[in-house]
């Protein structure tokens, strides 16, 4: 499965990410930047994409909803890319098997 990082996150993660995680995309490539959270996350569903977020909003619906779309919620606050990126880089085997376990909906990494 692919991530689609939210319009809170670098576009630059996915050029940085795509060694471990090439099919990913952001938000700002679908023109979905001004779209409401149901709209990013119908188009995830969609589309067989993982929301990559710090927005809580998401984490709340993964748990009322389940998936997909799968969650991965960065709980590191306004952080520069470079250490949401090496958050993604160390949690990169739970992001992968919160994609691979159909009973799991929201990761959080801190």
């Amino acid at each position: 499965m692919k991530l689609l990082f939210d319009q809170n996150l670098s576009r630059k993660l996915v050029f940085r990410l795509a060694d471990i995680f090439p099919d990913s995309s952001h938000v700002q490539s679908h023109s979905l930047q001004e779209r409401t959270d149901t709209e990013i996350w119908e188009f995830a569903k969609v589309n067989g994409f993982c929301i990559v977020t710090q927005d809580a909003d998401f984490g709340e619906r993964s748990r009322l909803y389940g998936s997909p779309p799968k969650v991965v919620w960065l709980r590191c606050g306004n952080a520069p890319t470079n250490q949401v990126e090496a958050l993604i880089r160390a949690g990169s085997q739970a992001i992968q098997e919160l994609l691979d376990n159909p009973n799991l909906h929201c990761l959080e990494l801190y």
